[in-house]
């Protein structure tokens, strides 16, 4: 162990002009000099035949079998410095952008809904009910398109406008994902049994053998086509629960633009809901 401590500070005797960047995992516990980048990554032993190095939004998570020694642990990440540096780099630009884009719940505030912009405006007038909402459309010369009417008054506390607004959203995400559901089924095939929301960070569907679709009610933000993406994603896990070649010729067959709605979805982040 303290040959190990020892060649990791020999890692960082670097004078400090020289570091360009630092990426420090939350649950750390090892650290290797990438280029000219401290990076301090998660690492754990796993069941696995080779190293797996994931980029995620609290940084690099490295995992290797038992039998891997450390040396060719570090060979490996120096192997693919560039590629590191590179993903954690736009990780931290994407995580940026995302903080600065975070919902500032007040009266007028605008948010994406199917994949446009949606104003919400509170309203205690005598036509809404407290907490009931009522959406309009407005024309193309508008600078949102949509504006949504929440029964509640100028004074409203942000919880509360994030709370009645939510509760529409995903009351028209049900609606809208039920319509989808029961418009792809029967070109894939199949038969959907109970449809369910969720508010997973990292998953947009599950799908169940007994035929249990689970669906992000964030999705309502994105376009139509990308929910129409992953609603054929999840049915045509009905038919093929893995994800093999045969299980997205399945979701050729009924979408074949696919790859193009599954990139929107990646690239598309959606701004932090709080």
């Amino acid at each position: 162990m303290g040959q190990f401590i020892q060649r990791v500070l020999d890692l960082f005797d670097l004078a400090p002009s020289t570091i360009a960047a630092q990426f420090v995992h939350p649950r750390a516990s090892r650290r290797i000099a990438l280029a000219t980048c401290d990076v301090a990554y998660a690492f754990r032993r796993a069941k696995r035949r080779t190293i797996g190095m994931v980029i995620g939004p609290d940084g690099l998570e490295v995992s290797a079998p038992r039998w891997v020694t450390v040396g060719e642990i570090e060979a490996t990440l120096h192997e693919k410095a560039d590629w590191i540096v590179r993903k954690l780099v736009e990780m931290q630009e994407h995580q940026r952008r995302l903080g600065e884009a975070r919902i500032q719940w007040r009266d007028g505030v605008v948010l994406r809904y199917l994949g446009e912009s949606l104003q919400v405006v509170l309203d205690s007038s005598v036509v809404l009910k407290k907490n009931n909402a009522q959406l309009e459309t407005l024309g193309d010369q508008s600078a949102v398109s949509f504006v949504l009417r929440i029964g509640l008054p100028i004074t409203a506390s942000p919880e509360q406008i994030r709370d009645a607004t939510q509760a529409w959203l995903m009351h028209r995400a049900k609606e809208l994902f039920a319509e989808r559901l029961d418009h792809f089924a029967p070109r894939l095939g199949v038969a959907w049994k109970r449809l369910s929301l969720s508010s997973a960070s990292t998953r947009w569907g599950t799908a169940s053998a007994d035929g249990a679709i689970r669906l992000n009610w964030r999705l309502i933000h994105h376009k139509l086509d990308v929910i129409d993406y992953v609603v054929a994603h999840e049915l045509s896990h009905l038919r093929v629960m893995d994800h093999s070649p045969q299980f997205w010729d399945t979701v050729k067959s009924v979408m074949p633009d696919y790859p193009a709605r599954r990139r929107l979805l990646r690239e598309e982040p959606l701004a932090p809901w709080g």
